[in-house]
């Protein structure tokens, strides 16, 4: 016969093995973020501080790291070899079904960079329940700073992902930003994951996106990500302002821009 002290050893050892050794976890889509949240209010923070009175803005921006996290991480090594660079800018798709765990796994990573980061919703941060994850770990997926002379816009525009019946771009958040931007900006930089026609985008709105974003001081470009491969276009003619499409991070490069009040440049580093 067991004994009572045999009986309460084996469920002390079944519930060991069910919570202590870590064999039951959450579901992927239930939204427990552990670890650090609302990293975009405080890198934007940072950013600002940092870059204050600055003549001279350096950013590195990388995306669609899904997947690739060696990748990622030789990048992230390589940035931080990099002089004066004063932030980072993820143009989206750090997860690729919008697994809570996906976003951890990638927070890790970012964190080991030397300077500040934000990163674009992209459309596969959306999936599932990737959208709450994502505001709980970085805050709204509308959102803007100011580097020095140099306002930076960054947007959600992932409209497919919503059956293009939300407000996706968000026209009041633009209307709103762009009242409040200060008279020290000269310059304007606007960041998101899918560009105008590609098939992420409302195209139905996309002249009246570009009429909105043409509002802001003097835009220089906009930087998007996606389609997983480096290119430049102009969707908008002379209408609009170039756009540049970063590659997937297993293409193993990333852009680096130099932003003065005057002008910039962009390199594409390979690593």
């Amino acid at each position: 016969m067991f004994r009572f002290s045999q009986v309460v050893f084996s469920v002390l050892a079944i519930g060991c093995l069910l919570t202590g050794c870590d064999m039951i976890d959450y579901h992927p889509y239930d939204v427990r973020i552990d670890g650090e949240k609302n990293l975009t209010a405080k890198h934007t923070s940072l950013i600002e501080q940092q870059c204050e009175g600055k003549d001279t803005i350096r950013f590195v921006q990388i995306s669609d790291t899904q997947r690739w996290y060696d990748e990622t991480e030789d990048m992230v090594n390589s940035i931080n070899k990099l002089d004066n660079v004063d932030f980072v800018v993820h143009t989206g798709d750090q997860a690729d079904f919008g697994l809570s765990k996906e976003y951890e796994w990638m927070r890790s990573i970012m964190s080991r960079l030397k300077v500040p980061y934000v990163c674009v919703i992209g459309n596969h941060d959306c999936i599932g329940t990737g959208e709450l994850s994502y505001k709980l770990m970085y805050g709204p997926d509308n959102f803007s700073f100011n580097a020095s002379f140099l306002h930076f816009v960054v947007l959600n525009t992932n409209a497919y992902e919503y059956d293009y019946s939300d407000d996706v771009p968000n026209f009041t958040f633009l209307k709103n930003d762009l009242a409040a931007v200060p008279d020290s900006v000269t310059n304007t930089v606007v960041a998101m994951h899918v560009g105008p026609f590609m098939y992420q985008f409302n195209d139905n709105v996309a002249d009246y996106f570009n009429y909105r974003i043409m509002m802001y001081p003097r835009v220089l470009f906009c930087i998007c990500g996606h389609d997983h491969k480096f290119s430049t276009y102009r969707p908008f003619g002379d209408e609009g302002p170039v756009y540049y499409e970063c590659g997937s991070a297993d293409k193993k490069s990333y852009i680096l821009y130099t932003v003065t009040r005057d002008s910039y440049t962009y390199e594409i580093i390979q690593i």
